[in-house]
């Protein structure tokens, strides 16, 4: 057995959102126990209260959680300002377990092993799938998911987003239990006969010459082919600053490559670009463009590869990570995103997700796992089906 339901609340009182969301799940779930939970919550919430609000009722919830930049479910599609939360039953096919790191910015892969050694310490079934929501704002995104992948057995993927606050970049919150805190990655592990799927695309397309890092350092890039990075942007962008809406596209050994989005910091003097996240030296790079009608139309692409990555059978929830630079750029037709993914599949299962400030998951099924920006990521669970290979 593995039941799944989702509640959302856009009402502003954090009170009557947390009632409003409690029994919205009390009257899907019938009586049942649920085992675990994920929060995604907007900024201006009084967080502690929420979780307080969910934990009197289900005491021993594994919960974990993070704030958003914008919240999608299956109940009220695109949303900002609300909080939305989704519920796992299950029997004793399946174990789900959630745990926590701190002081992620301190020691990035200690925390993120931390987080994973809490989680699995209780469980007796192999480990299957992780779901992390990651503190953003000064990480090592890349630290956290070596330390992420160390720690949780070969070939057992992740998935999920880092936390967010609305594009103010100032603090965001990670749930874990009734612990609210910043600078803490949290893990919801799920162990035993679990069926996944996942997809990611985002709509962006290299163009141009290619490029090699031969200068950089954490996020920022010094000098691309031994000139400044800023002069590789110009000669393609004019005068025109660095930003999202012209991603590098970061090239891996497969040829397959995931983004790197400019933050809008740059320094004329020295030639430097900082991004979003770390840019390795001696990556192959490539200048990406893209529009409003791919960006959406990567949307419909990602749901299609999670649903052919899945096989056989319904999943029981699906879970959307999307990228805050995706909403900023798609302004007024973001809904269309959410609405896009959910209609190519005809799969009816409860569904929630988050606008994050970077993005999880491996770029294949079985692959490393990976970060991403301005990407669009969808995640399908369900109980394994016999005899599935």
């Amino acid at each position: 057995m593995f039941n799944v339901v989702v509640s959302h609340s856009n009402d502003p009182d954090t009170s009557a959102a947390t009632e409003d969301i409690v029994v919205q799940c009390q009257e899907q779930l019938g009586g049942q126990k649920p085992s675990a939970g994920l929060l995604f919550a907007a900024i201006d919430f009084d967080h502690q209260s929420l979780l307080n609000g969910i934990m009197d009722v289900w005491p021993d919830l594994q919960l974990i959680g993070c704030t958003t930049d914008g919240e999608v479910s299956s109940i009220l599609a695109f949303q900002q300002d609300s909080v939305t939360l989704m519920l796992f039953c299950t029997d004793n096919t399946i174990q789900i377990s959630a745990g926590i790191g701190r002081d992620v910015a301190i020691d990035a892969a200690a925390s993120a092993g931390a987080a994973i050694s809490c989680a699995i310490q209780t469980l007796t079934k192999p480990v299957r799938l992780c779901i992390a929501v990651s503190e953003s704002l000064g990480v090592n995104s890349k630290s956290i998911l070596d330390g992420l992948a160390d720690a949780l057995p070969a070939g057992v993927p992740v998935v999920g987003g880092l936390a967010a606050d609305r594009w103010q970049f100032d603090t965001t919150y990670q749930f874990h239990g009734r612990t609210l805190c910043s600078n803490a990655v949290p893990v919801l592990v799920f162990a035993g006969a679990l069926q996944y799927g996942h997809g990611v695309a985002s709509g962006w397309q290299p163009i141009g010459n290619p490029g090699t890092v031969t200068r950089s350092e954490a996020n920022t890039i010094f000098e691309i082919d031994g000139k400044p990075a800023l002069s590789y942007y110009r000669d393609y962008l004019g005068e025109h600053e660095p930003s999202s809406n012209y991603p590098l596209a970061v090239f891996t050994d497969d040829e397959r490559f995931y983004l790197r989005a400019p933050s809008g910091e740059f320094d004329v003097d020295t030639g430097s670009v900082d991004f979003f996240a770390e840019v390795p030296q001696g990556a192959k790079v490539q200048m990406s463009e893209s529009n409003r009608d791919n960006i959406l139309a990567a949307s419909r692409e990602s749901m299609l590869q999670a649903i052919t990555a899945y096989g056989p059978g319904e999943p029981a929830a699906v879970l959307y990570f999307s990228c805050a630079s995706r909403r900023q750029l798609l302004g007024t037709r973001t809904h269309e995103e959410f609405e896009l993914a959910r209609s190519c599949s005809g799969i009816s299962a409860p569904s929630c997700g988050f606008y994050t400030n970077g993005e999880i998951s491996p770029m294949e099924l079985n692959g490393p796992v990976s970060f991403h920006n301005e990407t669009f990521i969808s995640l399908l669970i369900g109980p394994e089906i016999q005899g599935k290979t």
